[in-house]
């Protein structure tokens, strides 16, 4: 569905028929168990069927509408007796907006190189970067986040430390930003991979702590989407993606409330760039390390993602070209 992004999807009463679709998908008790068992694996209609012991008839309409909603994704494979249709989820969360929204903001949005950062700090073993086609430099030798390949890399891993990444967008000086997200795909990092792992992980914009995540896994045994086929199938395969959203209200993650950081603490405008620190602190509850992936390794097709909403000030001149 175009309207969704990622994992996640933001519903609103500004658009019901939107609502209506994924509320009348959800509001059934067969449907919802089927999402919570794909939640765990894949599964075609005869093993959802079995699974929670329901007829085949009524397990294939749950799905249909599932589907037909964008909630779950669905592809046909050969079976031992004929075509089989492997269900797997396509949503992770959902957040809806009953208010309606203002429309007072323009978006800019740009992808930053999962190795475009600026400082790597206190990174401690296990550690490493990976491109879509070998391991990048030595192994657990935290000197290598500062090789000119780290360009390339499409995952990256440590046990304790930090990356920071600068950014900007074009005319900065010339906007008000209402709202700031950035989104990545992660897990924790164990060796090979372990579930449960729990792990913390932060995220700071220019100096200002906006929570944390507990991750509660190192994620394997599936292959990733996207994780090519020369690395270990017993290492970490995909992560989950999440969004970390700052707006006037506070911050989200994954569109549950998480802070009460607000845009007007960032201090925006007050450089030339914004800084955004992914983190394992040292005196974390759960030092479990963290993975980091491109858009050619786990799950999901995009590396790390910075979206704005903004407005321009009003002695700013008009240069809507030049920010689109």
């Amino acid at each position: 569905m175009d309207d969704i992004q990622g994992k996640h999807v933001d519903l609103s009463i500004d658009k019901p028929d939107q609502l209506y679709r994924f509320a009348h998908a959800l509001a059934s008790p067969v449907r919802i168990r089927i999402m919570q068992a794909l939640g765990s694996r894949s599964m075609n209609v005869g093993e959802l069927a079995e699974t929670l012991d329901i007829p085949m008839s009524t397990t294939a309409l749950a799905v249909k509408t599932l589907e037909e909603a964008g909630i779950i994704t669905t592809e046909t494979q050969p079976g031992a007796r004929g075509a089989m249709k492997l269900c797997s989820r396509r949503l992770d969360s959902l957040s809806i907006q009953l208010e309606p929204e203002q429309d007072e903001s323009n978006v800019l949005a740009q992808t930053i190189p999962l190795g475009g950062y600026s400082q790597a700090e206190g990174i401690m073993p296990t550690c490493g970067l990976a491109s879509q086609g070998t391991i990048i430099g030595e192994m657990d030798a935290p000197g290598v986040f500062y090789s000119p390949e780290r360009f390339q890399a499409q995952l990256l891993w440590f046990r304790q430390g930090a990356l920071e990444y600068h950014f900007t967008f074009p005319h900065m000086d010339q906007m008000e930003i209402d709202w700031l997200e950035m989104s990545f795909e992660a897990c924790s990092e164990a060796p090979m991979y372990r579930d449960p792992w729990k792990s913390d992980i932060a995220v700071a914009i220019n100096g200002r702590r906006l929570g944390v995540w507990t991750c509660p896994c190192d994620c394997g045994g599936r292959r990733g989407r996207l994780t090519p086929g020369w690395w270990p199938a017993l290492s970490t395969q995909f992560g989950f993606l999440k969004t970390w959203r700052v707006s006037r209200e506070g911050t989200y993650l994954d569109g549950v409330r998480l802070s009460g950081v607000t845009i007007g603490d960032l201090q925006l405008g007050q450089e030339m760039f914004i800084r955004a620190r992914i983190e394992v602190p040292a005196d974390a509850l759960n030092v479990g390390g963290i993975n980091l992936f491109g858009e050619s390794f786990g799950d999901y097709p995009q590396a790390i993602v910075v979206r704005a909403g903004y407005h321009l000030k009003p002695n700013a001149q008009q240069t809507t070209k030049n920010l689109e």
